[in-house]
C-alpha cells in the first residue's frame, strides 16, 4: 500500500521545512541548533499538520542521527527501552515523542536520565500548551517552541512542489490545478499542510483523465475533497477575507442580522477554524473592557463550538454573535498597550526606577536597589504616591477610559480617583 502524499512530502533537511521560518529560517535557534550540531531536547505544539514531526525528521536529516517515532499514549516503556538500547550503541538518537503530553509517569522516570546524558534528543510533539499539561520534570529539560499554522502561501508552495515532484510527489501524473482550486486548496485546510496534500492526492487518484489525458482538478472536485465549500466562485479570491471582515465590522457595528448573515456564510464554508479565532479576537479587541464578562462567554462558546464540531456548533456560536452584537464596547485597553508599544519602538524606554528594581539578591543593598519602594499594602486604600514609569516616561498617560459599559464605568471612577489622589499627595 502506497504511504500517503503528506508522509512521502516530509522534508528530509532542514532547507525542506515548509514554513516554521521563525524556528528554522537562518539565524533562527532551531536552525542554529542544527548546524552547530548541538540539540537539546525540546517541546514543539501547535494545531494539527502544521510540521511538527516535519521539523523533527528535517533535523535528524540535517545532522544524520538516528530517528525514531514513538506515541506517549500508545507505546510502551519497552518500547523505550529499545530506543535508549539503540542510542547506547549509536551515540545518540532523535526521538519524536507524539501526544507527549499523555506520558505516564514511569515511562517518564525512564526518560528523564537518558535526556540528562544527551544520549536520546526528546522532540515531543503535541497539539496541546505544554506550559499547562506537560510535567515540570520533562519541561524542565526541554525547550519549548510555538509551531504556528501554516499560511495560504506556504501550503501553496508544498502543493506546488508535489505537483512537480516525481520521485515522492505527484509530478508522473498530468495533472491540471486550476488557480481558485488551488487558493480554496490552501485556505479551507486552515493552515494544515497535510490535510491539504492528503485532499490533493485524492482529488487527482480519484479524478478520471480527460481526453488530452490531463487530470483536470476544478474547484468543484477539491470542493468535494477536502469537504468544504468555497465561500464563492470569486477568481479574485478575496471573497475569504471579506466576509470575516465583513462578519467583524457587523460585530463592531453591532447589527444582529448582518453578523448572523456572515455567520451562515461561514458556517456553511465550514469554515469553524477561522469563525472561532474571529470571534475570539472580537471578544477583546471590540468588546474588552466594555463588558469583559462577553468575552469569557466567547472563549467558552468557541470551546463548546469546537467540542461538537459543526453543525452542532452552529448553536453556542449564534448565541454568543447576538451577545457579542448587543453588547457594550470598548476598544481602551489594547489601544493603551498599541501606544505604550509606540514608545518603545520609538526609544523612550528609560531605566526602570531604583525603588523599583529587584532586590532579591546578594549586593543589591549596595546598588541601591529597591531601597525606597513603599508597599501599597501599608497605607489606605492600598495605594501611596511613588513613580513607576521611568524618568524619560513619567508624565505619560496611555489609559483612556471609556464609558461604554458599567464595568469600564467603574473603572474610570477609580482610575480619576488615583489621578486626583496624585494631585493632592507628596510623593513618597
Amino acid at each position: 500500500m502506497q504511504q500517503p502524499l503528506a508522509y512521502r512530502m516530509r522534508p528530509r533537511t532542514i532547507d525542506e521545512v515548509v514554513g516554521q521560518q521563525q524556528l528554522v529560517g537562518e539565524g533562527k535557534i532551531i536552525r542554529r541548533m542544527v548546524d552547530a550540531r548541538m540539540l537539546s531536547s525540546m517541546i514543539l505544539y501547535g494545531p494539527p499538520g502544521t510540521g511538527k514531526t516535519s521539523i523533527a525528521s528535517a533535523i535528524a536529516g540535517s545532522t544524520n542521527y538516528a530517528f525514531r517515532t514513538l506515541n506517549a499514549a500508545t507505546d510502551s516503556k519497552k518500547d523505550l527501552q529499545v530506543v535508549a538500547e539503540e542510542a547506547k550503541m549509536s551515540g545518540t538518537v532523535i526521538l519524536l515523542l507524539d501526544e507527549v503530553h499523555r506520558l505516564d509517569k514511569t515511562k517518564q522516570d525512564f526518560l528523564l536520565p537518558h535526556l540528562e546524558s544527551g544520549r536520546i534528543i526528546l522532540i515531543g510533539a503535541t497539539t496541546e500548551n505544554p506550559y499547562i499539561t506537560i510535567n515540570p520534570a520533562i519541561r524542565s529539560r526541554t525547550q519549548i517552541f510555538e509551531v504556528k499554522p501554516l499560511d495560504e502561501t506556504d501550503i501553496q508552495s508544498a502543493i506546488q512542489t508535489a505537483l512537480l515532484d516525481k520521485e515522492r510527489g505527484l509530478g508522473e501524473l498530468p495533472i491540471q490545478l486550476d488557480e481558485d482550486a488551488l487558493l480554496h486548496l490552501s485556505r479551507a485546510t486552515n493552515g494544515d499542510l497535510r490535510s491539504a496534500l492528503n485532499g490533493l492526492e485524492l482529488a487527482a487518484r480519484s479524478t478520471k483523465p480527460m481526453e488530452d489525458g490531463l487530470i483536470h482538478l476544478t474547484l468543484a472536485i477539491i470542493e468535494e475533497c477536502v469537504q468544504r465549500k468555497a465561500l464563492t466562485h470569486d477568481k479574485n479570491g478575496d471573497a475569504h477575507y471579506d466576509v470575516i471582515s465583513a462578519f467583524q465590522k457587523s460585530i463592531r457595528g453591532s447589527d444582529v442580522d448582518a453578523a448572523l448573515h456572515y455567520l451562515a456564510r461561514l458556517v456553511e464554508a465550514s469554515d469553524l477554524a477561522s469563525i472561532c479565532r474571529r470571534l475570539m479576537v472580537i471578544g477583546y479587541e471590540d468588546i474588552g473592557l466594555g463588558n469583559p464578562a462577553a468575552a469569557a462567554r466567547t472563549v467558552n462558546a468557541v470551546l463548546a463550538a469546537e467540542r461538537l464540531g459543526l453543525p452542532e456548533a452552529r448553536i453556542p456560536l449564534a448565541d454568543v454573535v447576538v451577545d457579542l452584537c448587543l453588547s457594550p464596547k470598548s476598544n481602551s485597553a489594547y489601544t493603551a498597550l498599541d501606544a505604550a508599544i509606540a514608545d518603545i519602538r520609538a526609544g523612550k524606554a528609560g531605566e526602570v526606577p531604583d525603588h523599583l528594581r529587584d532586590s532579591h539578591y546578594q549586593g543589591a543593598k549596595e546598588l541601591k536597589r529597591g531601597l525606597d519602594y513603599q508597599y501599597p499594602h501599608n497605607f489606605e486604600h492600598a495605594w501611596v504616591n511613588q513613580q513607576y514609569l521611568p524618568d524619560k516616561l513619567k508624565n505619560e498617560t496611555y489609559y483612556l477610559p471609556k464609558e461604554t459599559g458599567k464595568y469600564e464605568q467603574a473603572l474610570k471612577q477609580q482610575y480619576e480617583r488615583i489621578q486626583n489622589w496624585k494631585k493632592h499627595s507628596p510623593q513618597k
